[in-house]
C-alpha cells in the first residue's frame, strides 16, 4: 500500500522500489491499465511484461464508436477472448479490427496499437489466464477500500489514511486470500516458472 500525489512515473517508481526492496522478486508480468507512468516504471524496476487489462481495454474501444454499434463491437472483440490459442486469437483479432476499419477507424487503429499488450496473457498455460487478462480480483478489492472510505469522507492526514485502508486490507487478506482463495493453481506455477535473477532497481 501506498499513497501517492498524483500517478505519475515518480510514484510507482519508488512504490515498486519499495516491494522489490520488501522481496518481491521473479516478478514475470504485471496487469494494468494503460497508464504509461506505471507502465514505464514496471519495466524499469522488474523488467517484466506488461499485461493491458482486457476490461479496461474493451470500454477504450466501444468508446470509439457510437452508442449504437457498441453492442455489435463488443460482440465481435468477444470472439477474439474465446480462442484457443496464441494464433487464433491473433489472427481473429486482425479479422474484427479489419471489419472494423472502414466503418470506425479509431477504433481499428486501437486494436492495431493494442494487439500485443491484450493478448499477452496467451503465452501463459491456460489455467492461468482467466486470471491474467484483466484487473478483476484487483477491481473488486477496490470496490471494498472505496466502500469503506467513503464512510470518512475527508481524511485529516496521511496516517488516518493508512489506518483505516491498512486494516481494510489485513481484513482482505486474512479473510479472504488467506483462508478461502488461492489464486492460481500451485501445480501449473512451475510451467510458468523461470530461473532468471531479478534485476536490481536503479537508485532514484
Amino acid at each position: 500500500m501506498g499513497i501517492g500525489e498524483s500517478k505519475a512515473k515518480e510514484f510507482w517508481l519508488a512504490f515498486l522500489r519499495g516491494l522489490w526492496q520488501r522481496g518481491l522478486t521473479g516478478v514475470q508480468r504485471v496487469i494494468s491499465d494503460a497508464h504509461e507512468g506505471l507502465k514505464a516504471a514496471i519495466a524499469q524496476v522488474f523488467s517484466a511484461s506488461w499485461q493491458r487489462c482486457r476490461v479496461h481495454f474493451k470500454r477504450n474501444l466501444l468508446a470509439c464508436v457510437p452508442k449504437v454499434s457498441q453492442a455489435m463491437v463488443s460482440t465481435l472483440i468477444r470472439q477474439v477472448f474465446v480462442q484457443p490459442d496464441q494464433s487464433a486469437a491473433d489472427q481473429t483479432w486482425r479479422q474484427v479490427a479489419d471489419q472494423l476499419r472502414v466503418r470506425f477507424p479509431k477504433a481499428a487503429a486501437l486494436m492495431d496499437a493494442a494487439e500485443e499488450d491484450v493478448l499477452a496473457y496467451f503465452a501463459f498455460p491456460a489455467p492461468h489466464r482467466v486470471k491474467l487478462h484483466s484487473t478483476n480480483t484487483l477491481e473488486r478489492l477496490n470496490k471494498e477500500v472505496k466502500r469503506r472510505a467513503n464512510v470518512m469522507g475527508i481524511f485529516p492526514n496521511g496516517a488516518s489514511i493508512l489506518r483505516l485502508i491498512g486494516a481494510v486490507l489485513m481484513e482482505q487478506n486474512n479473510e479472504e486470500w488467506q483462508l478461502q482463495h488461492r489464486y492460481m493453481p500451485q501445480h501449473t506455477m512451475l510451467e510458468a516458472s523461470t530461473e532468471a535473477a531479478p534485476p536490481i532497481p536503479p537508485a532514484a
